[in-house]
């Protein structure tokens, strides 16, 4: 979210039809085009900007959605095979340099890049940037009101309730970052902490931007932890049940009455 921040064009807000001549190549051939179909969205919803960043929130995660699915399935061969990687790091941990030739071959063996993680992340970045910029820049987001609010004004611009998009945000910030972390049996506890600190990073910036780029970040958090839902915590093992008190109890009977028949 730091690098997206960081991204925004600081100038003024333009059209759609300013952005097709901007003369920044990106404005004009990739983020004038996300700007195209939010207007688009908006017309077919009655001129409702809100509804139109939901909707083209959605259709971006279900584009990119195949990218998180094969990073699922990679984190899952990783924790697979978590135990023999800590073999190999106890029976190696006086010789890196053997411990990580051992590492590779069990990456080649099992086909598993330890990298793999990183592409969805590496491929999804400029699409979410494009998007991003198209809701900063577009001047007729910043002139609608959703809900009762006006997208283009900041929370400390508005009334009270203004306040509610950062709190959404941040709390389904943490909702989908403890879902994550839940997920990582083998992250450090450094890991963790700094990905509890996201909900707070959320908060500040949502404070300081106007309510449009909040309420982007609180439909891409909802889609989220419904993806994250449908991926690990659905398909999450049963843990194994123990065996059944009256069961055991009747083993035990079982056991006193042999030995007690021996004893005659």
């Amino acid at each position: 979210m730091t690098l997206l921040s960081g991204c925004t064009p600081t100038g003024k807000h333009s059209t759609t039809a300013e952005m097709a001549n901007s003369s920044s190549w990106w404005i004009r051939n990739v983020v004038h085009w996300f700007s195209f179909a939010l207007d688009k969205f908006a017309d077919w919803f009655g001129g409702e900007y809100g509804i139109a960043i939901l909707l083209l929130t959605i259709i971006v995660r279900t584009i990119i959605l195949p990218l998180m699915i094969k990073q699922y399935k990679n984190t899952k061969a990783m924790q697979a095979l978590q135990p023999e990687m800590k073999q190999i790091r106890e029976k190696y941990k006086d010789d890196p340099r053997k411990q990580q030739e051992e590492m590779m071959k069990l990456y080649q063996t099992h086909q598993v890049n330890p990298l793999a993680g990183c592409l969805p992340l590496i491929v999804q970045m400029p699409v979410f940037i494009a998007l991003y910029n198209s809701i900063y820049m577009n001047s007729n987001i910043y002139g609608h009101t959703f809900l009762g609010m006006k997208l283009g004004l900041k929370p400390s611009e508005g009334h009270w309730y203004y306040y509610l998009i950062p709190i959404i945000a941040a709390i389904t910030t943490f909702i989908q970052s403890k879902m994550m972390s839940a997920q990582q049996q083998q992250a450090m506890g450094p890991m963790k902490g700094i990905m509890m600190v996201f909900p707070v990073l959320i908060f500040v910036m949502a404070l300081n931007f106007p309510v449009a780029l909040p309420l982007y970040w609180i439909f891409s958090n909802l889609y989220t932890i419904v993806q994250n839902y449908f991926m690990y915590v659905r398909n999450q093992p049963e843990p194994e049940k123990a065996p059944n008190a009256k069961a055991s109890g009747k083993g035990k009977s079982r056991g006193k009455s042999k030995k007690g028949a021996h004893a005659k």
